[in-house]
């Protein structure tokens, strides 16, 4: 089918669609204007708009062309792919695409993403009437028999949702980074890093945390800020920037992905950690800290050029 290569071709592991679902996701939550977290905090009126908007980011990421118009030229398509008309459809409940009558023979992009599970599929689907559900709704929408999903042609399949960090973390831990009352954003995302360590953090939860516009200054070296604070504890925050992944690959820590950034304690190599992965900085070697190993300051890491941090 050249429209499941084309996208497998575009996005061989997934992870940029994923990324797409992540951004959406927190686009709706707007965290930094809400420091809202949790899909069903949503008003219902925004969760009617996620479907648009999966659709208006899947499309500026990969580039597809408009749809053509059909039925008259009422009801266009999405996209055109290779030449080929494509309906997207997005559902936060598996099995709850809604299917416009207008669809009919044609192949539909449906997607499903799960932020309490952590998980998303999208696969593609060819229309025909028999493979669905009488539409009950005002505008005659049709939903997939479950039947007939084994119809869906997948490209990914309950693939890895990048986490949405405070969503899942304890009530107690969420309550001490968030600091409920407190107006400091900058406060916040130190405790945000300080106590969710070696695990990826999205921007999303950076900028809940923070809840101000420049919600990644408060992330670079600087009085007050995260990396300067925290290094004097021993803990450093890598990013998605190439010298950094290599950093925490080499440590054994969790490696950032496209729009995360992943914090950990470290220690001077001493010889009671054996042969614990190791990195040199600063003319040094450094390990994972373990609980025992006293406080001391962090190196500093590399420096790094990127828009991430502007």
């Amino acid at each position: 089918m050249e429209v499941y290569e084309h996208i497998r071709a575009l996005d061989p592991t997934g992870n940029r669609f994923a990324s797409v679902l992540r951004d959406t996701i927190d686009q709706l939550l707007n965290g930094e204007a809400t420091g809202r977290y949790d899909w069903k905090t949503l008003f219902k009126t925004e969760k009617t708009h996620a479907g648009t908007l999966v659709e208006i980011n899947l499309q500026r990421e990969f580039k597809f062309d408009d749809g053509a118009d059909v039925a008259g030229g009422q009801h266009p398509m999405d996209y055109r792919i290779r030449g080929i008309d494509v309906d997207c459809k997005f559902s936060q409940d598996f099995g709850g695409w809604m299917i416009p009558p207008e669809a009919m023979g044609y192949i539909c992009l449906l997607v499903w993403a799960d932020d309490y599970r952590s998980r998303w599929s999208a696969g593609l689907f060819r229309v025909r009437g028999e493979w669905l559900n009488t539409g009950s709704n005002r505008d005659r929408k049709l939903t997939v028999k479950a039947e007939h999903r084994n119809k869906i042609v997948w490209l990914w399949r309950d693939a890895e949702l990048p986490e949405n960090v405070l969503l899942h973390l304890p009530d107690s831990i969420r309550k001490r980074i968030l600091l409920e009352g407190s107006r400091k954003g900058q406060k916040r995302v130190i405790e945000l890093f300080r106590q969710v360590q070696n695990r990826r953090i999205g921007r999303g939860a950076i900028r809940t945390a923070a809840q101000q516009l420049d919600y990644m200054a408060r992330l670079r070296e600087g009085e007050g800020r995260a990396r300067t604070v925290l290094r004097e504890e021993g803990i450093v925050i890598v990013g998605p920037y190439g010298r950094h992944q290599a950093i925490a690959l080499q440590i054994g820590a969790e490696v950032p992905q496209r729009g995360e950034f992943v914090s950990f304690r470290v220690a001077e190599a001493k010889p009671h950690h054996g042969d614990n992965p190791r990195v040199e900085l600063e003319g040094r070697h450094w390990v994972l800290a373990e609980p025992s190993d006293p406080e001391e300051i962090a190196p500093r890491l590399p420096k790094v050029t990127s828009e991430a941090e502007d």
